[in-house]
């Protein structure tokens, strides 16, 4: 019975149903869909929709709510083509009707050992879906009824990698990278051919494993940005193991916490910028890695946008990696300054030791996996911030393997900061809460920002100012990035808490045309 009504709803689907995305949509992606992790290649995660605006938004109201009946958060951000939203938990996919919240289609990998610490998503390219799993595979499924394709090993889990990201498709180029910090290991990104599956490259940011002096780690965790008139796609870089304690890797440990710039046809590294040199506090330097192309101090400039884990905020220029503007976003205490290539010049007092060490911000950052924004109108870089302070300590009898060593938070607060990236300055905060956030953030053509609380509230605020409009609890804690797309005419915004998906909408008589 659950197939015959499966199959009646793929029929009935009509223009509903998945067309796919060819290279001319994701190097373009219309305003009313969100194709691919960050909406757009450049990773400014603003949507040009305008529907919904800060005169209009607090009547913004529940349209439907779709409940995933798994113990998993959801951290996924959800695509958005032709209608149909595909988004993940760690081993699940489903697909689900946009405009009425009704599941299509799910798929269920099969058990397997795997850290289930979350997954990011998905990417689509013509009528495939590719997603990674918790036991270092790549698999594509049909969009149009999650029937696989192939699957492909593409990390050893058994020697302690994990693969929770979701991919960047450049033409037929499945851009995948590895996950996992508890062991020893080389941290790599692939390209896997969009076809056949078969692996084309592999960068690797570290050494092979046992080479004297010479740091693991480098891990890349969460998805890049990509510039097609550089051919050039930006990946962030995690920490160097054993993390917390450094005796057996000397030296700047690259390319472990550094932004890198690498061809897509080759995998070639063509530039790389290390935000954490020699990093002893599991400041990976992955997080969103924003393109903005503009003005800056009088020049026009092709730019890199970094708010990093470490607290520091980085602009620099994509075209060659040379630094631009350096400055803090939050309390900081670890460097002696900046050198001369604008890199944080780490302080050998504020390494972790046996006794501890006092020590902004603490081991989840300033910032972390939640997702900027770049709101073009006011030139302002908007973050989920997290101003904190912990004691590292260093653990000899630990060896050098893993962490070897441990963190003890001692306060932390979210705030949402807007940052003129022309100066670093910080234009207005936005209290989330005591704790650390999850959420990331949403800016949108007419003044909106989009993001949640600690506490499991959905906000809606002023881009201009930061004062909030809207306000709606969710029950639960939130740690994804919101998304907004156009559906017959009406306007949705999504995000999720806990297990749960919710789209929101202006009432129908409040939105204008219907």
């Amino acid at each position: 019975m659950k197939l015959l009504i499966s199959a009646l709803l793929l029929s009935l689907s009509g223009p509903l149903w998945a067309q796919g995305v060819d290279n001319a949509v994701l190097l373009n992606p219309p305003a009313d869909s969100w194709p691919m992790y960050h909406g757009t290649y450049d990773g400014q995660r603003h949507s040009k929709l305008e529907q919904i605006t800060p005169r209009n938004v607090g009547t913004l109201a529940l349209a439907w709510a779709f409940q995933s009946h798994q113990s998993a958060e959801i951290k996924s951000t959800p695509l958005m083509v032709d209608g149909v939203l595909y988004f993940t938990v760690p081993d699940n996919v489903w697909a689900v009707d946009a405009l009425s919240g009704h599941q299509l289609w799910r798929y269920t990998y099969p058990p397997n050992h795997g850290l289930h610490i979350g997954n990011r998503g998905l990417a689509m390219f013509k009528d495939w879906l590719y997603f990674l799993t918790p036991d270092g595979h790549l698999v594509s499924l049909n969009a149009k009824d999650g029937s696989v394709r192939w699957i492909v090993a593409v990390a050893d889990s058994t020697k302690g990698y994990w693969t929770s990201m979701a991919p960047l498709v450049v033409r037929n180029h499945v851009l995948v990278g590895t996950s996992g910090d508890f062991d020893n290991l080389v941290g790599y990104v692939q390209s896997i051919d969009a076809e056949t599956g078969e692996m084309q490259w592999q960068w690797n940011a570290t050494p092979p494993l046992g080479t004297p002096g010479a740091a693991t780690g480098g891990n890349s965790w969460m998805t890049g940005t990509y510039d097609p008139e550089l051919n050039l796609v930006y990946w962030g870089t995690g920490n160097p193991t054993p993390v917390l304690t450094a005796s057996t890797r000397p030296g700047e440990d690259l390319y472990t916490c550094s932004i890198v710039a690498l061809n897509p046809d080759t995998g070639k590294l063509v530039w790389s910028f290390q935000p954490s040199p020699h990093d002893t506090h599991d400041w990976d330097a992955s997080e969103t890695p924003v393109l903005v192309n503009g003005m800056f101090h009088g020049k026009p400039r092709k730019m890199l946008l970094q708010s990093s884990r470490n607290g520091y905020f980085f602009v620099l220029d994509r075209t060659d990696g040379k630094s631009l503007l350096t400055v803090p976003f939050g309390p900081v205490d670890w460097s002696l300054g900046v050198d001369k290539q604008g890199r944080p010049i780490p302080n050998p007092a504020k390494e972790p030791a046996p006794d501890g060490r006092l020590i902004a911000p603490d081991e989840g950052g300033m910032a972390n996996f939640r997702s900027p924004s770049f709101d073009p109108k006011t030139g302002l870089f908007i973050v989920s911030a997290h101003p904190s302070y912990s004691i590292y300590f260093a653990k000899p009898a630990d060896g050098t393997y893993g962490w070897a060593g441990a963190d003890y938070g001692l306060w932390g607060k979210g705030v949402v900061e807007a940052i003129d990236y022309q100066t670093g300055k910080i234009r207005w905060t936005h209290d989330l809460g005591r704790g650390s956030p999850g959420a990331g953030v949403l800016t949108t053509a007419a003044g909106l920002t989009f993001t949640g609380d600690v506490k499991g509230n959905f906000l809606a605020l002023d881009t201009s100012t930061g004062k909030t409009l809207w306000h709606a609890g969710s029950g639960a804690s939130i740690d994804t990035s919101p998304i907004s797309y156009m559906l017959d005419g009406r306007q949705y915004v999504l995000n999720t808490s806990g297990g749960v998906l919710f789209a929101w909408a202006l009432p129908v008589a409040a939105n204008p045309g219907q």
